[in-house]
């Protein structure tokens, strides 16, 4: 695969999952205790969304490794971290939704329900370990290699800044109610805010990206043309 369509298809997976997570995220805070239905729904936009992120982390691994293979260790990184993260998603998702099936009233399932508990380091301190390394890895790649612009880079890092500083939350209880703490609306719903525009970003930042990644053999291949055809039209 040209490494042109490799950033396209990467540039496009990624828009697509970023696009399904900025329209789950507003589903939370629709109710204060919210119906089945609102569950349902926004568990199954997440967990489409996090299934196309896993296309997006495969197409930056093998994007970075085309750059230069001398960083297939960090390419394998930024793969696993996501995918990783991917699963820290997954978990909770389904632990909700079995909540919501499972119980005859309408419950808050993110802090009622016998799941309910047993997420808090998923969805907090677990995710955003995984979000953090995921972003320093790929700012390492960009910053060195140049396979994107320099402010994809930097905001890598400063993102994975504002992760690493909700670790610890885990320290101030589990009221969702909080900004701070181990449930907390700042540690996981204005992280996966963040997170997904600011992968929105990059995946367009990816496609426009993908018009100035002629390979050579591509440009050798339009010049060998050019001549061949001037030479017919002589």
């Amino acid at each position: 695969m040209s490494e042109t369509t490799l950033r396209r298809y990467t540039g496009l997976f990624g828009l697509i999952a970023s696009l399904f997570i900025v329209v789950q995220v507003p589903l939370y805070f629709m109710y204060e205790i919210p119906p089945d239905w609102n569950i349902l729904t926004r568990s199954l936009i997440g967990i489409t969304g996090c299934t196309m992120y896993i296309v997006y982390f495969l197409g930056l691994r093998q994007l970075i490794r085309h750059v230069n293979p001398a960083y297939d260790w960090i390419a394998s990184i930024v793969q696993i971290a996501g995918v990783l993260w991917v699963a820290m998603v997954f978990v909770p998702q389904s632990m909700e939704v079995g909540a919501a099936i499972a119980t005859d009233r309408d419950i808050d399932t993110t802090t009622e329900g016998p799941f309910a508990a047993a997420q808090y380091l998923m969805q907090g301190a677990v995710s955003r370990l995984l979000m953090a390394l995921f972003l320093i890895a790929l700012g390492i790649a960009v910053s060195r290699l140049g396979l994107l612009p320099r402010w994809v880079g930097r905001s890598a890092y400063l993102l994975a800044a504002i992760n690493l500083a909700f670790l610890p939350a885990v320290y101030f209880g589990d009221d969702a109610a909080d900004f701070y703490s181990a449930q907390g609306w700042g540690t996981t719903a204005t992280m996966g805010a963040l997170w997904s525009w600011w992968t929105l970003a990059v995946s367009i930042s990816v496609l426009r990206s993908a018009r100035r990644a002629a390979t050579p053999t591509q440009v050798a291949a339009a010049h060998s043309y050019q001549q061949f055809a001037g030479t017919t039209a002589r």
